[in-house]
């Protein structure tokens, strides 16, 4: 288990290397002076000059790369163009608000798409079956900025149900809990027909093992069987598909933030690309890509943990 763990840490690590320099090289392939979009067109050509210097762009380009993976190292992200305030505090402080989003999210597909799952898997062929394949379906189908605008005009402009705009009273968890309800849906909704798709087929599969048939050879009742047994194995590989879903709310957070009006990585981004902040822009994209790698590292460590067959395929 050290082994495989240690493995999946080091092929992280390169990910993350890699991640790097694509991120690095699409920033600086970006049509434009980021000095003049930063200054505004007032800007004397002496201002806009000592920012290109502040900003190392006077640099041949290996060497602001050099100096970038460096200060990566170092665990020192630079320092934001407009404010001078470190790249790390900011982007820290708008994290909280994302992950926040990104947990609501798989809390919606976890309690939702197991379950419906499950139901699909034992209702095999019937209606119900039918009725939750289509539902599912619907749900990765459909955009999630659209179900961020929809969800937006019915529960919080029609319904008054909810809260329409911002991340709720700091220091209030129950206001914090109800502006997070609305786009935590709009993030996390298509992967509840993930989720559910991919539980009934691993649970089909589960229902027709050896040990399955074991079970109800000696009378197990259906519910003790399916919800004891075959669950736990048949809910691994949703495991696996969590860490990936996660990068994808990540990106979806970002319509979520904007059309919700709330602080996040995601409208942290968009906003300094408007103005080409390229210290901003690296130092938010690393941090969730690290954030990113490492939760699909522990999700495979932990079906690692769980299904020693996993392990041993991986040596």
């Amino acid at each position: 288990m050290i082994r495989y763990a240690f493995k999946r840490l080091w092929l992280g690590a390169i990910i993350i290397s890699v991640a790097m320099m694509m991120m690095f090289a699409m920033v600086y392939l970006i049509p434009g002076d980021p000095a003049s979009v930063a200054l505004g067109p007032r800007a004397t050509p002496e201002m806009m000059e000592a920012l290109r210097v502040r900003m190392g762009l006077d640099q041949p380009v290996w060497r602001q790369f050099l100096h970038f993976y460096g200060s990566v190292l170092r665990g020192d992200l630079g320092t934001e163009v407009l404010s001078n305030r470190p790249v790390l505090d900011v982007v820290m402080e708008q994290l909280p608000f994302t992950l926040a989003l990104v947990v609501g999210g798989i809390t919606w597909s976890v309690a939702l798409g197991i379950p419906l799952g499950c139901i699909a898997a034992v209702r095999r062929g019937g209606f119900v079956d039918q009725v939750i394949g289509v539902l599912s379906v619907a749900m990765i189908a459909v955009p999630s900025f659209v179900v961020a605008i929809y969800s937006l005009l019915v529960f919080a402009v029609a319904l008054q149900w909810l809260p329409a705009i911002g991340a709720g009273e700091p220091g209030d968890l129950a206001s914090r809990l109800q502006h997070l309800i609305l786009p935590s849906l709009a993030v996390g909704l298509g992967w509840i027909g993930y989720i559910s798709r991919m539980v009934r087929a691993s649970m089909l599969e589960t229902l027709e093992a050896s040990h399955i048939r074991t079970a109800r050879a000696f009378g197990l009742t259906e519910h003790r069987i399916v919800y004891t047994y075959a669950l736990r194995i048949a809910v691994l590989p949703t495991i696996t598909l969590l860490g990936v879903g996660i990068g994808h709310m990540l990106s979806s957070s970002v319509f979520a933030e904007i059309v919700f009006a709330r602080p996040g990585i995601g409208k942290l981004v968009y906003e300094a690309i408007s103005v080409r902040n390229y210290p901003i822009v690296s130092g938010a994209v690393l941090v969730t890509t690290v954030f990113f790698v490492l939760v699909n590292v522990a999700a495979d460590i932990l079906v690692g943990l769980l299904d020693p067959r996993v392990r041993s395929s991986f040596n």
